[in-house]
């Protein structure tokens, strides 16, 4: 449901009192959840959109820039999860990847190739952790808030199953892909914006090869957040790449 007013608070005198105590009256929908209104929002989506611009590793920031500008798209990503089976057992089921709910001895155990294993051995030669992901905050709606929480802990497996990498080419590929299955402006901007950082080198190899196939895959795959990942570790990679309608990489 959307953040409402919550009876339990006292409304100004006057009836009006203007916005900060109108936003007082606001309950919060979920844990760390921050209502806030069009204009913090908008404030709020400027200033990380700008930070997100001149630092693209100030991941606090991008995730702020996400929750705040997915007003149209995280809606979307939500419909089509209800629509398809498997997206719909997970918004239902809610599951968290984190190393809470990780057998990482297990995963470390599959076979090579098998989606598990190269995503544990991308964690490792990359050294991050699904456990940096912060939680959403300023999403006014739990379980869109969901939604684009399970966008951010599956982001390293779109590394996993595209072949990249965490370096700024890397990340700008991901992003190019992510930009035509999700609709957020967060990915389109990075998409659009990150290129500035990189060599001419790696300019022409992502404007000739990289993009082209990220856009050609993001169009042709099917939606990647209807995907039970915690129930697909042993399957192939290249099988779910194939399945998903993702080409090979260059």
């Amino acid at each position: 449901g959307r953040a409402r007013p919550s009876h339990s608070e006292p409304r100004g005198r006057d009836g009006g009192g203007g916005e900060e105590e109108e936003m007082e009256g606001w309950q919060q929908l979920y844990p760390g959840h921050i209502p806030t209104s069009p204009l913090q929002k908008a404030l709020l989506a400027a200033g990380s959109a700008v930070m997100a611009l001149y630092d693209p590793y100030r991941h606090d920031m991008v995730a702020v820039l996400g929750e705040t500008t997915g007003c149209l798209a995280l809606p979307n990503l939500r419909d089509k999860m209800k629509n398809h089976p498997e997206g719909y057992r997970i918004l239902q089921e809610r599951p968290r990847i984190r190393l809470s709910t990780l057998d990482m001895a297990r995963l470390q155990g599959l076979p090579d190739g098998s989606l598990g294993r190269e995503y544990v051995r991308f964690l490792e030669d990359n050294k991050v952790s699904p456990d940096t992901r912060m939680p959403p905050k300023f999403v006014d709606d739990e379980e869109l808030a969901y939604v684009i929480q399970r966008y951010r802990e599956v982001h390293d497996l779109m590394h996993t199953l595209l072949g990249m990498p965490t370096n700024m080419l890397g990340e700008v590929v991901v992003k190019w892909f992510e930009a035509i299955q999700t609709g957020l402006p967060m990915c389109v901007l990075g998409a659009a914006f990150g290129p500035a950082r990189l060599s001419t080198r790696k300019l022409q190899v992502l404007a000739t090869e990289l993009v082209p196939w990220a856009i050609r895959s993001g169009l042709n795959a099917s939606c990647v957040l209807n995907v039970y990942y915690e129930q697909r570790w042993e399957q192939p990679v290249e099988s779910l790449r194939e399945e998903l309608g993702i080409f090979p990489p260059p």
